[in-house]
């Protein structure tokens, strides 16, 4: 599915149920090579679970030379997946989108290098897995406020606090980011 932000892509998997259950095709090279028309080289898997409705991570990404370009698929629960558009110079930068994802409606979301992501979860018992172009480097390891006025991301709280980590709570403002080359064609 198109997005509003160049090389963002929603990715609809086919689900093939029956009274046992489901099946997907999670994840094949040569799809998403034709539909991104590159190639990404992904390296390593991670996966997050958390616990309650509520629960904020982000906005994360990983400055260059170590940037990550990441598949994000949502396993079991929902969530209201955010990135942010940090490319200096492209026509979206400092703006967001956003995208519902669930282990029921089995979307996939890709993030190329140069955003920013975060994500709400949106129901208990949230298992988050995401492919890395990149492996971790804590070196290279950066963010933007979740709650940034700049951004002014509508973030479905319902008036509830997130439930976050102390690290996300003091990632620095998006004005407070110097501008990164991201070394993108």
């Amino acid at each position: 599915m198109n997005t509003t932000m160049e090389g963002l892509l929603l990715l609809e998997i086919n689900t093939f149920s029956d009274h046992r259950g489901y099946f997907r095709e999670t994840y094949r090279r040569e799809r998403l090579t034709e539909l991104l028309g590159r190639e990404v080289d992904f390296v390593q898997d991670n996966q997050s679970w958390s616990r309650k409705a509520g629960t904020l991570r982000g906005l994360h990404f990983q400055l260059p030379p170590r940037a990550q370009a990441k598949l994000i698929s949502v396993a079991s629960g929902e969530i209201y997946d955010v990135t942010v558009d940090l490319r200096p110079g492209s026509p979206t930068c400092g703006g967001w989108e956003s995208f519902v994802l669930s282990a029921e409606n089995g979307r996939q979301l890709f993030v190329p290098e140069g955003f920013a992501h975060g994500f709400l979860t949106l129901t208990d018992q949230v298992t988050v897995c995401y492919k890395t172009s990149g492996y971790y480097a804590p070196e290279c390891d950066s963010g933007v406020k979740w709650n940034d006025p700049t951004l002014n991301i509508n973030w479905p709280l319902n008036g509830r606090e997130p439930v976050i980590s102390a690290k996300d709570a003091a990632l620095p403002l998006f004005s407070q980011l110097k501008s990164i080359d991201w070394g993108l064609k």
